[in-house]
């Protein structure tokens, strides 16, 4: 026998159907209904859910981005309407752009006052069409059950990415008979593209004939739980790697064929080799501007195989000889059933030079300073070689995340949270704190800016309502430091709005009841992270960075991607 029930409870329901465990949301009065059904399925025998309230619902989409990331399932936020539903949009176009599998659930003003500039109401779906996967209005509450299944279907299938949908208040406290749906099938939607063996072919023929082949690793491969394949494939084919900042834990750091972070701000030797491989092969990666720099002349003596399981990647960026579009998971190993065993020992010791430049003029000044204000490098150096590769890192966007991505050390899959194609300020600490849930025994490492901090420093209310064990480092320069490089490179010094006056971090710490400390000098630095990862919960750790401290190598915008500076 059906049973009757409102649509808000009929969204528990389905919620609970698609194994959702964990929601992070921010109430208000369009979407109260649902909070109210919720209230049931929080407490009690009915338990099924637990609901973290953040402090704006901007950081509710980056904390399901952060719980998705490191899980692998679909993260999900509930918020209101107007501005409640406007504050995502951020969050969903960074899901957009990094490939990250949530659903946005928003309250919205009932059917019959739709278009009439009603308190708090706003074209949701319009607005979001653009920037998401897909986006849907429930008008029924018949349609509850159609409508939820379908979106984490569309959000975690394929290429992952955002949902949107905008839930009418009608559709809320109306009555439905409830039963169970399953999507599975959306036509015109082929998420997981059929394996042509004809390109495999060609893929194998031309990596079996190279001469100095490199592989191009990005997230592709974490979103397809494919990191064996990729080793598997890497090792019987003797061909290095390097990997795109997103897909940095895709391949531990201390694997021999792993040669080093791609792009701007990467590694000198696989950024120099790019120019000079015969073969390159790009596997879940999209070409992005910060990787390839100038396009049109980017590997031009290559051929280029791309695999990626999104057709429209395909030719967007860079020409492919061959393209293989699958799921990287079935296409690398139809790949390697092919190839020889490799020997390109001669090829790899090329990279060794170039690494040991850049070593030496500008990791070792950057990681072990003698003297001088503390640097960012020579505090992440230290914090990853006291967490040993077994931590997450979670990263703010500016000179924290590119020095973090540049000397943080992974050894396991999904250990790098941070925001690539959109580059969101503040998207740090919200997202730690959805990774803590997302993840669970493993250190969560934050490291912010004092710009990007203070874009989210409210959601230090959330950490210490729920007493999460994030480890947070303040990379504290006093000014919005990749704008203030960029200025000091380009517009002759000419540093327009770009200091900072930062607040007493100590007194609001301490309003918050987190543990706090402050690093001036390096001899008190080992200490102060010893500190801060023996904490059991949450703690801030400031250090007081060199304010002039530049990322190095780079690439300048506009220049050919072996063009890298290693000193301004």
């Amino acid at each position: 026998m059906k049973e009757t029930i409102t649509g808000a409870e009929a969204l528990m329901k389905s919620l609970e159907s698609e194994g959702v465990k964990t929601i992070f949301g921010y109430p208000g009065g369009a979407i109260m209904p649902v909070y109210d059904a919720l209230y049931d399925y929080t407490r009690g025998e009915k338990k099924a859910f637990e609901h973290i309230l953040v402090r704006h619902e901007q950081s509710a989409v980056h904390a399901a981005q952060g719980f998705a990331r490191v899980s692998g399932q679909v993260g999900v936020c509930l918020v209101t309407s107007g501005p409640g539903a406007t504050n995502t949009l951020t969050g969903v176009a960074d899901a957009m752009m990094d490939s990250t599998p949530i659903v946005v659930i928003a309250g919205q003003v009932g059917v019959a006052a739709l278009g009439t500039d009603a308190f708090q109401e706003v074209d949701l779906v319009g607005v979001a069409q653009p920037i998401s996967k897909w986006s849907y209005q429930i008008r029924r509450p018949e349609d509850v059950a159609w409508a939820v299944s379908r979106a984490f279907f569309i959000a975690r299938s394929g290429r992952p990415g955002p949902v949107v949908l905008d839930f009418p208040k009608n559709a809320q406290v109306h009555t439905t008979e409830w039963e169970p749906q399953k999507v599975d099938f959306v036509r015109s939607y082929v998420p997981f593209p059929k394996l042509d063996e004809i390109a495999v072919q060609q893929a194998a023929e031309l990596i079996n004939n190279a001469k100095r082949p490199l592989a191009l690793v990005g997230q592709g491969v974490e979103l397809a739980g494919a990191n064996q394949e990729l080793m598997d494939f890497l090792e019987r084919s003797d061909i290095p790697a390097g990997r795109t900042m997103l897909g940095l834990s895709a391949l531990p750091t201390d694997h021999p064929l792993n040669v080093g972070m791609l792009g701007m701000h990467g590694n000198l030797a696989p950024n120099i080799k790019e120019q000079e491989c015969d073969v390159l092969i790009a596997i879940g990666m999209r070409f992005s501007d910060r990787v390839t720099g100038n396009t049109a002349t980017y590997a031009k003596q290559a051929k280029i195989i791309h695999l990626d399981i999104d057709r429209s990647e395909i030719n967007k960026n860079v020409h492919a000889d061959v393209a293989v579009v699958a799921n990287c998971k079935e296409s690398l190993p139809a790949i390697t059933a092919l190839l020889k065993k490799g020997d390109h020992r001669e090829w790899r010791e090329s990279f060794l030079p170039l690494a040991q430049k850049e070593q030496e003029q500008v990791i070792e000044p950057a990681i072990h300073p003698s003297e001088g204000p503390l640097l960012m490098g020579e505090v992440v150096n230290a914090v990853a070689e006291a967490t040993g590769g077994e931590a997450i890192l979670v990263t703010d966007v500016g000179q924290n995340q590119l020095f973090a991505c540049r000397y943080f050390k992974y050894r396991h899959p999904k250990s790098i949270v941070t925001s690539g194609g959109l580059g969101t300020m503040g998207f740090s600490i919200p997202a730690a704190i959805g990774a803590v849930f997302g993840i669970g025994d493993r250190q969560v490492c934050a490291f912010m800016g004092d710009g990007g901090l203070q874009m989210t420093i409210q959601e230090l209310g959330t950490i210490m309502e729920h007493k999460l064990p994030v480890k947070m480092i303040l990379l504290n320069n006093n000014y919005l430091g990749n704008v203030r490089q960029w200025q000091d490179m380009f517009f002759n010094r000419r540093k327009s709005f770009t200091r900072m006056m930062n607040p007493d971090y100590s007194k609001i710490l301490a309003g918050y009841g987190i543990p706090y400390r402050v690093v001036i000098e390096r001899d008190s630095l080992k200490e102060a992270i010893s500190e801060m990862l023996s904490a059991k919960g949450p703690f801030l750790l400031e250090c007081a960075i060199k304010d002039d401290d530049d990322v190095l190598p780079m690439t300048p915008p506009g220049k050919n991607v072996d063009e890298m500076m290693l000193e301004i």
